[in-house]
């Protein structure tokens, strides 16, 4: 029978919802704000958010290297965390795109300091087998955050007659106890107890023999993360598109809300799913699907149920992959490089994101909405085609027997 997951994997399943809700209560706003209240463009909305993404998956190649470097994830975990607790008050006094651009830069530094290394400890923390529930429920709870966050936002929002500054400092509040659950909620294992004897400590994780033992299937791992990417635009256009629709100002953070309702509600059971058989290839082309089918309904409308169904199918898109591809590159890496190789993949697909939201922008203004989710569908095509290709190799070292906790 399989054991219950670490109490330290629920406890960071709760630092991603303090974190989350805090991010969502700013993050649903953000787009309005800027472009109704600071005057920003559609690209310089692309351009911000895609930096801002950017730059928190670049940094995670260098995180991710450090802790396996020191085998220690917790450290970096805490400072990522603490990181963009510190940056939630710079959004209530902003005054310009470029200090909304300055703290959405700075908090994703965190966000790039903690990524890898946390994933890598929940890596460490589980057996094999209960990794696809351990990546499904952090991510069920961060995404109770990102619906949370939202509620919370509308409705401070219609107490306060639409005082976003006021909404971004209570903000900081979930984000402080973020900070205090990691600091004293988890503890390290200090023997890394699911990584093989055979493999040692990896001294210096970027070397060329290191990198070689990540192998074909952690590459197309990689690749699959960068298609995706370049399908997966920031969801701040999301919001742009219901709210241009006509949705009101002040309930417009009900478009997260509804995506991360879906995504929530299926990320643990279908993280479960993950962990029964070799079903990854149909879940991804699933997934895919979804995305394709949420793009056509979006381009064709932004009002409406239609845009509503756009909404939970690309909610429900994520909640087939995201864990998935979290537990795939955790599967396809030896233990001793699970930092390494999550900061590597979560850097191509950064990237890709980069590049996915600034399309996007462009697309937005010189064709319209329409453009921009045609273009995302076409590269969900390309990413479905590329799991056809996907090699049938033998994890490089990240299973194994499971051992003791």
């Amino acid at each position: 029978m399989q054991r219950g997951l670490p109490r330290a994997v629920w406890a960071l399943g709760l630092v991603s919802l303090l974190m989350d809700t805090s991010s969502e209560m700013i993050h649903g706003l953000l787009p309005v704000f800027l472009v109704a209240g600071l005057g920003a463009s559609a690209v310089t909305l692309g351009v911000i958010e895609g930096v801002a993404e950017a730059t928190a998956l670049v940094i995670k190649v260098f995180a991710g290297m450090l802790s396996d470097r020191r085998r220690r994830r917790k450290p970096l975990t805490v400072l990522g965390y603490a990181m963009s607790a510190a940056t939630k008050p710079l959004f209530a006094i902003a005054t310009s795109a470029g200090t909304v651009f300055a703290a959405r830069v700075v908090d994703r530094v965190g966000k790039g300091i903690r990524g890898a290394p946390r994933d890598a400890l929940i890596a460490d923390i589980v057996p094999p087998e209960q990794r696809g529930a351990a990546f499904g429920l952090r991510q069920a709870l961060d995404t109770v955050g990102a619906f949370a966050g939202p509620l919370f936002g509308i409705g401070l929002m219609a107490l306060w007659h639409d005082d976003f500054r006021a909404v971004f400092r209570v903000a900081v509040i979930p984000a402080a106890l973020c900070v205090a659950v990691l600091a004293l909620g988890v503890r390290e294992p200090p023997d890394r107890p699911h990584a093989p004897a055979a493999n040692p400590p990896a001294v210096n994780p970027m070397s060329r023999e290191n990198l070689a033992r990540l192998g074909a299937g952690y590459w197309w791992v990689v690749l699959f993360g960068a298609l995706l990417g370049l399908a997966h635009f920031s969801e701040a256009f999301l919001i742009l598109r219901v709210q241009e629709g006509g949705l009101a100002i002040a309930l417009s953070p009900l478009v997260l809300v509804a995506m991360n309702v879906v995504y929530g509600a299926a990320a643990y059971p279908l993280g479960k799913l993950s962990d029964r058989g070799d079903n990854h290839h149909i879940l991804l082309l699933a997934g895919l699907a979804l995305l394709v089918a949420a793009d056509g309904v979006l381009a064709w409308r932004g009002s409406g149920a239609g845009a509503w169904i756009g909404i939970g199918l690309w909610g429900l898109h994520m909640a087939f992959t995201q864990g998935l591809l979290s537990r795939m590159v955790a599967d396809a890496a030896p233990a001793d490089l699970r930092g390494t190789a999550f900061g590597m993949f979560n850097l191509v697909s950064g990237l890709a994101g980069l590049a996915a939201s600034v399309l996007a922008g462009v697309l937005w203004d010189r064709v319209g909405p329409s453009g921009t989710f045609i273009a995302s569908g076409a590269f969900a095509v390309l990413a479905a085609i590329a799991v056809q290709r996907q090699p049938s190799a033998s994890p490089s070292g990240g299973g194994g027997a499971s051992e003791g906790r």
